[in-house]
């Protein structure tokens, strides 16, 4: 629609006066969201194993193959987390590990699906605790047997006499050092089951910088939130994602981690993202930005009675595959490095260019959530370099990813788009456009140009809006949108009330032809 100039005397009577003359012109404003379209899971992107189990699983539970599809996504991210980076273009690298949460309402059978695709790990891990385990039993006696030596030293010196004591005590401190210097192995661990942070990082420290936390509970937000603790511990939830250093030094335990990289695959009823939205501890902070969010629908009153099992072969492939990748990787110390073709670095370069303009605050479909937009491009190489790895197992590292793997990485990606969109409306930006729209039809009834602040608070509800700071982040919303205009107050510098905020309002509100 093309717009038209407004009556600026009008427009403008009464206002204060301005350093510089406003803009005769309007733009179109930019509607708000309504409510979201959610993309389908793209289980074709899946590598061909992955995808007919993550179905099968889905028709045996009877749950959306959302599920098995972001939960295996974080099975893939548990394997190769901190075991494998990508390299996206010059000195950018990713890690390979993945925060992923699906929300879904109870009777979901989350667990089932949950066990069903983590039982490998757990296979793994004790397969990986079998082998280890002569060179701990070894290490401990080695400790011990050094510690022991050491004390008898220290003893011997402690009663010699004098002109034998310099020898005994440089001997002890010899054995003291070679006591203190043996180091005795952790038991192998993928998953852990106590999720304070203090536990997390205590365990990616023992796990060489690599941990998992797979959970069908939503209880860790309440952890990192710090509802029993008092106060927000994210400081390991943050640099775990991101692979930042990690140092601990207290009283009761230091701790360094050069390259921690933990991954996170939730599954939690939607009141929880509702609460996250409430709760302070979470704005504002980076860590709701690193989430990957599914919000598929529910089957539950439409499910099939006797659904197909899955095929015995289906999930024996599975299970090989899984446990192949995780016990390859765990072998590496420095981790294995994924290059990208040309091809697939065009792609990724392609869909960068597309997310761009999405960020943008006013009018970009992620504007509102540019912190969870941003890191988008980051974690699509992340999961182009885990279905890589889930394609070519233990030769992934040998083979760059192809531009077809990074298309379907994009595949995923886009899906993300539209359910993390649909999560943060959860998690309060509905909130907002629904107050901006009762704003909207204030506006409109009454046919204000231009109004203030405070007389628009007489009009609106004070169950809805409080007090006046509840009504700046809606008119902000709708400023951004192009509804309205905050115009500059001048202050008489006397006593008093200051001047209320003042805001000119489009046009096309008082009249649709504008």
């Amino acid at each position: 629609m093309t717009t038209q100039p407004v009556d600026s005397t009008d427009l403008w009577a009464g206002l204060p006066t301005l350093d510089e003359p406003p803009a005769a012109v309007w733009e179109d404003p930019v509607p708000l969201a309504g409510p979201r379209k959610l993309a389908p899971f793209p289980t074709a992107s899946l590598p061909k194993w992955l995808r007919e189990f993550a179905a099968a699983v889905a028709e045996e539970t009877q749950t959306p193959v959302d599920l098995a599809g972001c939960i295996a996504l974080s099975v893939l991210a548990t394997a190769a987390g901190g075991r494998a980076v990508v390299q996206v273009r010059g000195h950018w690298r990713e890690p390979t590990n993945l925060y992923v949460v699906v929300s879904l309402p109870p009777a979901n059978r989350k667990s089932a699906v949950f066990g069903l695709l983590t039982d490998p790990l757990y296979e793994a891990e004790q397969q990986l605790r079998t082998l280890t385990q002569p060179a701990i039993v070894e290490a401990e006696m080695t400790a011990r047997l050094a510690k022991e030596a050491a004390d008898k030293a220290t003893a011997k010196a402690a009663s010699a006499s004098a002109d034998e004591r310099d020898q005994l005590v440089a001997t002890a401190i010899a054995l003291a050092q070679t006591a203190e210097s043996v180091s005795v192995p952790a038991k192998p661990q993928l998953l852990a089951d106590d999720t304070t942070a203090e536990t997390v990082t205590s365990r990616m420290a023992e796990q060489g910088g690599r941990i998992s936390v797979m959970s069908a509970e939503g209880d860790i937000f309440d952890i990192i939130a710090g509802r029993y603790s008092g106060k927000p511990n994210m400081g390991v939830f943050l640099k775990g994602h991101a692979g930042d250093r990690l140092k601990v030094d207290r009283q009761t335990r230091e701790e360094y981690i050069e390259h921690p990289a933990l991954t996170m695959g939730l599954c939690v009823q939607p009141q929880v993202l509702d609460d996250i939205g409430r709760q302070d501890g979470f704005k504002g902070r980076g860590l709701l930005g690193r989430f990957l969010y599914s919000v598929p629908e529910s089957l539950v009153g439409r499910r099939k009675i006797e659904p197909e099992p899955i095929p015995e072969q289906v999930m024996e492939t599975y299970r090989r595959h899984v446990l192949d990748l995780t016990l390859f990787l765990a072998e590496w110390t420095d981790p294995a490095l994924i290059q990208l073709t040309p091809e697939a670095v065009a792609a990724l370069k392609a869909f960068q260019a597309r997310v761009e303009p999405m960020l943008e605050a006013r009018g970009g479909i992620m504007g509102q959530i540019g912190d969870w937009g941003g890191k988008l491009v980051g974690a699509t190489a992340r999961m182009a370099a885990l279905l890589h790895l889930a394609e070519h197992l233990t030769k992934g590292h040998m083979v760059p990813v192809a531009e077809a793997t990074m298309r379907d990485a994009i595949a995923l990606a886009e899906y993300f788009i539209s359910h993390s969109l649909a999560a943060f409306d959860s998690m309060g930006a509905d909130r907002i456009v629904e107050r901006a729209r009762t704003v909207l039809e204030t506006l409109y009834a009454n046919g204000w140009r231009e109004v203030s602040k405070r007389d628009l608070m007489v009009k609106l509800s004070r169950s809805e809006f409080r007090t006046a700071n509840d009504l700046d982040p809606v008119l902000a919303l709708l400023e951004d949108h192009g509804y309205v205009r905050a115009q500059a107050v001048q202050r008489t510098g006397g006593r008093g009330r200051p001047p209320s905020p003042r805001y000119l309002i489009h046009p096309r509100l008082t009249d649709p032809t504008a």
